[in-house]
């Protein structure tokens, strides 16, 4: 019978030599893979499954294994004398219990319970600030009220009422966890599952607290003053650590988690750091050049444009825009576009300057485009 079994590495897929840890990976993974639970009805998952089982019982066990890589399957056939001890039965894997392999695969296992009672960090909460543009550009103080998760002030976070204590599950004796015995067609296993009873807590709250109803953690209001960093843009969050819902089993709290929403300026728009304008100019600045008021986060100042400064022309004013995030004194520009307006509702007098004007540039032509001048300065003379 022996010359007839696979070699139990080509099983498991792993080279001849391998460790103890790519041992067990191996066999995880197969066995995963050709499990009834994951195979229903499927003869041939079923003959591999055990094939696996069969595999890792030899390789598993150190004594077995060097007197596989000794003598093959020989060396752990106890049929042909050389006192392999047998692999007949394979409820109990060697020493290996099946229910901490499949565990994490069906819902069971110790280390389930181990995670269910580990501390576990509070959730995050989300809320929303809008602002105003300068309140962004300068930083502000803002009080926050939201709703956060806290230990139950009647209970003190045990979910018992007053004068009471929860008990311990007499069905998972505080484990959390039942073992369960399966019939299949490879014999009896055992497997865990959480307990019904306590729903894998292992406490059992027979007086619950009417505060909370006996979760133990209540909903509160909260009020918060939060500190709004200058420069902060529209998305940006602050966070306030430790604000957040309570953790549960020692767990840390969890972070208050503010997004920042900023209502839109009417006069400058905003790019990063930088920010933009537009400013209207007359004919006679523009053509003359001059001093004209630009509008800046902090109020108007004086700026000289250059004579013949053209419309759609763009001017720079270094450190007049947006402060940086946590920085002492670097910020971005102001960028501004000077607009030249087209004067309305001119006089005749004001009309034959222009006139005069105009055929001292040699644009004697505009008589010829009356209707052009009556779009610009209106009906009449």
């Amino acid at each position: 019978m022996a010359d007839n079994k696979r070699d139990y590495y080509e099983v498991l897929g792993i080279e001849k030599g391998a460790d103890d840890a790519a041992i067990k990976k191996a066999y995880r993974t197969m066995a995963k893979k050709y499990h009834p639970d994951m195979n229903p009805g499927d003869k041939e998952a079923e003959a591999k499954f055990k094939e696996v089982n069969e595999a890792y019982a030899i390789l598993s066990d150190a004594e077995k294994k060097s007197r596989y890589d000794q003598y093959g399957h020989a060396g752990v056939d106890p049929n042909m004398g050389m006192g392999g001890g047998g692999y007949g039965d394979f409820g109990g894997f060697g020493g290996f219990d099946f229910g901490d392999i499949f565990g994490s695969f069906f819902g069971g296992g110790q280390s389930s319970q181990s995670r269910r009672n580990a501390p576990m960090r509070g959730d995050d909460i989300m809320v929303r600030v809008v602002l105003s543009f300068e309140e962004a550009a300068f930083g502000c103080k803002k009080e926050i009220k939201y709703g956060r998760v806290e230990k139950c002030g009647d209970c003190g976070g045990s979910g018992a009422s007053k004068g009471t204590t929860a008990e311990t599950c007499s069905t998972c004796h505080g484990s959390g966890q039942v073992r369960v015995q399966q019939r299949t067609a490879l014999g009896m296993f055992q497997t865990t599952r959480t307990c019904d009873a306590c729903r894998g807590s292992g406490k059992i709250i027979k007086s619950p607290c009417s505060n909370c109803r006996g979760t133990g953690y209540v909903k509160v209001p909260a009020v918060i003053e939060v500190n709004i960093p200058a420069g902060i843009d529209d998305g940006q969050r602050v966070a306030i650590r430790g604000k957040g819902n309570e953790g549960r089993n020692g767990g840390s709290a969890g972070d208050l988690i503010v997004t920042v929403a900023i209502r839109p300026h009417t006069v400058f728009e905003r790019d990063e750091y930088d920010i933009y304008c537009e400013v209207p100019i007359t004919f006679a600045e523009a053509t003359l050049g001059g001093e004209i008021e630009v509008p800046t986060l902090e109020g108007n100042v004086k700026y000289t444009i250059p004579e013949y400064t053209q419309t759609d022309t763009e001017f720079v004013l270094r450190d007049k825009g947006i402060p940086v995030v946590n920085s002492k004194s670097a910020r971005g520009d102001l960028h501004f576009r000077v607009v030249i307006e087209v004067p309305r509702g001119l006089n005749s007098k004001q009309k034959d300057l222009l006139r005069e004007f105009a055929d001292s540039c040699g644009e004697s032509n505009y008589a010829k485009r009356e209707s052009f001048f009556k779009k610009i300065f209106g009906k009449g003379n």
